[in-house]
């Protein structure tokens, strides 16, 4: 019984989605062109949608992609060759690498770890906009189309790709090198690598717009991506930290909203659906996080919060002392207005909410949580446990005016309406 058209575009998809970053890496690393390297895998991916469904999936399918690859790279330098003195460099260069290395996967083996985590850096480059780091990431590493981005994020499909075109054109322009940072840029530039994947992340995980709560393909993909860059660089403590912080966080996924799509607050899920094998995977990475001398780092502090809440079996056995003594380090080694909201929520568990709120109270005048609707939301929750149910009801309608998120907003909502 032969293969479908379908089942074999399922199968070229899957292809792209495990090859395209190695794929475009290697180019990278081949033509000095980011964007460059991403037109000459798509057009290899175009000839494998063309030839494909005739011939079947080869046997090697990356090494099939990178042949077809080169060779439109080759043809790409030839004919600018004479135009351009660096076509012409890179053309002998091509030709010379034909010889030599005629199998794709010979060639690769001691290079890939290197061309992907060059890749990982230069997605991610602080020339970049935040914005731009997202949608490149995700579009060299995480193998997304366009319009898959933007849908993800709920944008315009043309602001995402401008995104990328603006993004592409920034690196080339910089001339930022496909190069391993080094030293002090080196931990700077992971820093923003880490900081992206967690973007990546905490977007599926709690979708800031939309009629979704949770994304879960956003999350799936951030994880990938931080697995993929802990064992780019296995010495770094808070790469794994903050795949502990993922995986411990994704174990809720399936509990974190009931069977309408409304949300579930931590405290009354049903622990048995947590994933167990994620929060094995999450401790066994915040150990190795702890063992390499990054107990102090942000993600790996978040990371062993988190695994408070893991190790508990019920809510009422949380150890909430531990857990408001993590959020004093965190807020200790990043300092941000959001920490301490979230260690106000800490202090009122371990010591009352009347303690809480006084802790929330003196973020009420900080310009960075103005709109910050979750600052209202806490401060209901602790004024209703306090009693104070009308101050309460008129904090969380002004939390649900703030929220972007119609799955937040009605149940902020709902909470008010039962004051």
């Amino acid at each position: 019984m032969g293969v479908s058209a379908t089942e074999t575009r399922e199968a070229i998809d899957a292809v792209w989605r495990i090859e395209s970053p190695r794929l475009i890496a290697g180019l990278t690393r081949m033509v000095h062109d980011v964007g460059l390297a991403e037109d000459l895998a798509q057009e290899a991916l175009v000839t494998a949608l063309e030839q494909w469904p005739q011939v079947g999936v080869p046997e090697k399918p990356g090494a099939w992609l990178m042949a077809t690859a080169k060779h439109r790279a080759l043809d790409h330098f030839r004919r600018n060759a004479m135009l351009n003195r660096k076509h012409a460099e890179l053309a002998r260069q091509f030709e010379a690498l034909e010889q030599t290395v005629p199998d794709y996967d010979t060639g690769l083996d001691d290079t890939i770890g290197d061309d992907l985590l060059r890749l990982v850096f230069i997605s991610c480059h602080p020339v970049l906009s935040v914005e731009g780091r997202v949608a490149l990431t995700l579009r060299l590493l995480g193998g997304l189309t366009t319009e898959e981005i933007a849908r993800a994020y709920l944008a315009q499909e043309s602001t995402i790709a401008q995104r990328i075109v603006r993004a592409k054109k920034t690196l080339a322009d910089a001339q930022v090198p496909f190069e391993i940072p080094r030293g002090l840029e080196f931990t700077a530039r992971l820093a923003s690598v880490l900081q992206v994947i967690y973007l990546i992340f905490n977007e599926g995980y709690t979708a800031s717009v939309g009629d979704d709560w949770l994304r879960p393909a956003l999350c799936e993909d951030a994880l990938r991506l931080g697995r993929v860059l802990a064992g780019l660089v296995p010495n770094e403590a808070e790469a794994h930290g903050l795949v502990a912080l993922m995986e411990i966080q994704a174990s809720r996924a399936k509990a974190r909203q009931d069977a309408a799509g409304n949300m579930v607050l931590l405290m009354s899920q049903d622990r048995g659906l947590w994933d167990q094998l994620l929060i094995r995977r999450g401790l066994a990475a915040l150990e190795r996080a702890v063992e390499l001398g990054g107990s102090a780092g942000t993600y790996t502090l978040q990371a062993a919060i988190a695994a408070c809440h893991a190790r508990a079996r019920t809510a009422s056995a949380t150890d909430w002392q531990r857990i408001a003594g993590l959020y004093e380090l965190l807020a200790h080694v990043a300092p941000s207005p959001v920490v301490e909201l979230n260690r106000a929520v800490a202090i009122a568990m371990a010591f009352g909410p009347a303690a809480g709120l006084e802790h929330v109270d003196a973020l009420r005048n900080e310009p960075s949580l103005k709109n910050y609707h979750l600052l209202p939301s806490v401060r209901g929750d602790l004024l209703n446990k306090l009693g104070r149910t009308d101050e309460a009801r008129v904090e969380f309608a002004r939390a649900a005016a703030l929220t972007n998120n119609s799955r937040e907003r009605d149940w902020l909502l709902r909470r008010a309406e039962r004051l």
